[in-house]
């Protein structure tokens, strides 16, 4: 019965306190080395005594301390910028050109295993296929097909990247600089093009003008020509009219005429008559001269006479 508390004294020794705390901390460790914590984007190369055995992830990943050992591979997508390279055109024209590579690994492994250092790769490639691509290019052609040498580049490094498990997904050049005669040049010409752009717009301009001022005396003659129309039709209407009314007026005035000359007898006529040649005698210088046939004038107004007399006897009597 003596024995459990000596035991118990040994156990809470401080020798033995210490003791357990190292192990405790011994199995934390092994256990915090034996696990990988892999993310999505992320996979784990499990490599047990140099040999691969496994490409694991995401999530928990379990290995054997000290005898596994990894390597995490990036699945994201990455560029690589390639700084100026002095390449060669068909033309023998110096360039310098920087371009950027983009790329996403396919399969983690084969980037681990068939390639050391594959960004230096891939920058030693790219530059070496551009100057491959620009030697067969005339300079002109480098400057206006960049889209162009951009799919080609594109396409030659992904053929050599394949077989690493990398997939070359873009290419772009960034810049690319000619020689300063070149771009001298370059600024001549553009100038002149566009002094050339800016006469052909001005002479277009003022043909458009021209043809507008033009279509618009076009118009206006027209409107003009057919007011003018307008105009003299409306005229011949209205003398038409007016013609038509004068007629009418003649042709009225003489039925009024005719109607009232039906109603006037041969005594009205003669009392007329003398009227006239009585307003034409008050002219002290006029002279009549009457024909022997004037007297016949004289019968009915002697008649007419003789029956007003008869008349006013008649009156008197009654």
């Amino acid at each position: 019965m003596l024995k459990f508390p000596v035991i118990y004294q040994e156990l809470a020794s401080p020798a033995t306190i210490f003791l357990i705390i190292i192990l405790i901390i011994i199995v934390v460790l092994l256990i915090r080395a034996s696990i990988r914590r892999v993310y999505e984007y992320e996979r784990v190369i499990v490599f047990r005594l140099g040999k691969f055995i496994a490409e694991k992830g995401p999530g928990l990943v379990f290995i054997i301390p000290f005898i596994d050992t990894t390597q995490k591979v990036d699945l994201r997508e990455r560029f690589i910028s390639v700084t100026k390279q002095t390449c060669i055109t068909k033309d023998n024209a110096p360039v310098d050109i920087d371009f950027l590579i983009y790329y996403r690994v396919i399969s983690a492994s084969d980037s681990v295993l068939k390639v050391q250092n594959f960004e230096g790769a891939a920058t030693g490639i790219g530059t070496t296929t551009l100057r491959a691509v620009i030697g067969d290019i005339l300079l002109d052609e480098v400057l206006s097909k960049r889209e162009t040498i951009n799919q080609i580049l594109r396409a030659k490094l992904d053929e050599v990247t394949g077989r690493w498990g990398v997939k070359i997904t873009n290419v772009e050049i960034r810049e690319i600089l000619p020689p300063k005669q070149v771009q001298d040049a370059m600024i001549l010409q553009m100038s002149a093009e566009r002094s050339r752009r800016a006469l052909i717009t001005e002479a277009d301009g003022k043909k458009q003008a021209a043809i507008t001022i033009a279509e618009g005396e076009k118009q206006a003659a027209i409107l003009r020509a057919e007011g003018d129309r307008q105009s003299a039709i409306l005229r011949a209407e209205g003398d038409r009219q007016a013609t038509i009314l004068r007629a009418e007026g003649f042709s009225n005035a003489l039925d009024l005429i005719f109607n009232a000359a039906k109603k006037l007898d041969s005594n009205t006529m003669t009392l007329q008559y003398f009227d006239t040649l009585k307003s034409l005698a008050q002219s002290p210088s006029t002279k009549f001269i009457f024909p022997m046939e004037f007297t016949s004038l004289l019968s009915p107004v002697q008649e007419m006479a003789r029956k007003a007399t008869t008349n006013k006897e008649e009156k008197q009597q009654q």
